[in-house]
């Protein structure tokens, strides 16, 4: 009894914070559905959006998950030979789910953890992850430049502290840009961040672990700079890989305007949208927030609401469905039942 209890209290323990984060979560969308103006919003969403879009809108979701997995799966078949796509698919939606329940985005964290779960070293997981992580936001960011210096006239007149917003998603996106390239490059930084550790542990008394730490981290350090030489040599694999992520962020962006023409409302540009949805992504994706959450909206609001005008809340409902809380249900699915099946995976993991 006593151990069932212990096991029942440790459970909730290690998913209280993934439970606070879909319940608040569920708490926002409640909150504003059960308002007057929410409640009208609701009988509008179910009795006026045409049912071609949101079959369009349900694509563009599932194209997005599987493309996720196709680009993860080039880099872990590079230096994995028996790597599936199975394990590539649950890795990306593992990265998804916990990435919209966790603040500052630490599903790349549990992609790294689950990876090694599976047989992959630790050093060439955190490779893999931090290249993948380091191609898909330089190609939003220069990919959401591209679009937004097409409409930037559109832009500066029609969405308030435009130049606010820009200037801080180019701080941002910089910033971690260059920190994820110079990390991979320089073996010296990383090294003398391992030592600074290694000391303050030392001068905390936590001498057991700082020795542990030393033995451990340096050994995964080296896999890690070895593996991403191997990989940053690899310019085809570069190549696919920013090509796919350029389709996945393009039809991520399209999402915005089947919301659009879900609502029976047409007339607006399809590239403008586009690139108001590429660069609002990219500049809330440094919002220290479970799935950026405040800063998604918000940005959605600003840029969305010459288009969708009365419609824009239930547009943001609608949006936020489809690119946040379904990465929650489907991919809490996923982690949680697909755990069991990898787990039971029997296949070597064979290294090149």
């Amino acid at each position: 009894m006593q151990q069932k209890r212990a096991a029942y209290k440790a459970w909730i323990k290690k998913n209280l914070f993934s439970a606070i984060s879909i319940l608040l979560m569920i708490g926002i969308l409640l909150f504003f559905m059960l308002t007057e103006e929410g409640a009208r919003n609701l009988r509008h969403v179910l009795f006026h959006l045409q049912p071609v879009w949101l079959l369009w809108i349900a694509a563009g979701v599932l194209a997005g998950w599987l493309l996720e997995g196709v680009v993860l799966h080039l880099f872990c078949r590079h230096l994995y030979k028996g790597w599936t796509f199975r394990q590539s698919f649950y890795i990306g939606m593992v990265g998804m789910f916990y990435s919209a329940l966790t603040p500052f985005s630490m599903g790349e964290s549990m992609e790294v953890y689950n990876m090694t779960k599976m047989g992959m070293d630790t050093g060439s997981a955190s490779s893999i992850i931090a290249v993948k992580s380091l191609v898909h936001h330089a190609v939003t960011f220069v990919y959401s430049l591209v679009l937004i210096s097409f409409e930037l006239e559109y832009f500066q007149t029609r969405v308030s502290n435009f130049s606010f917003i820009t200037v801080f998603g180019l701080i941002t996106n910089s910033i971690f840009i260059i920190a994820v390239f110079l990390f991979m490059l320089n073996e010296g930084m990383t090294n003398t961040l391992l030592q600074g550790l290694i000391k303050l542990l030392n001068k905390i008394k936590l001498h057991r672990a700082a020795k542990k730490l030393d033995a451990k981290v340096h050994e995964q350090l080296q896999i890690f700079h070895e593996s991403s030489r191997k990989i940053g040599r690899a310019y085809t694999l570069y190549s696919a890989a920013i090509v796919l992520t350029l389709v996945q962020i393009t039809i991520a962006s399209l999402i915005s305007y089947f919301v659009y023409r879900s609502f029976s409302l047409k007339g607006e540009s399809v590239f403008t949208m586009v690139a108001a949805d590429t660069f609002v992504t990219m500049v809330a994706s440094f919002i220290p927030l479970p799935g950026s959450s405040g800063g998604a909206e918000g940005g959605f609001y600003l840029f969305f609401r010459e288009f969708f005008g009365r419609s824009i809340i239930p547009g943001i409902t609608l949006w936020r469905i489809a690119t946040y809380y379904s990465n929650i249900l489907i991919g809490g699915i996923i982690t949680y039942a697909g755990r069991k099946v990898v787990g039971r995976l029997k296949k070597p993991i064979s290294s090149k």
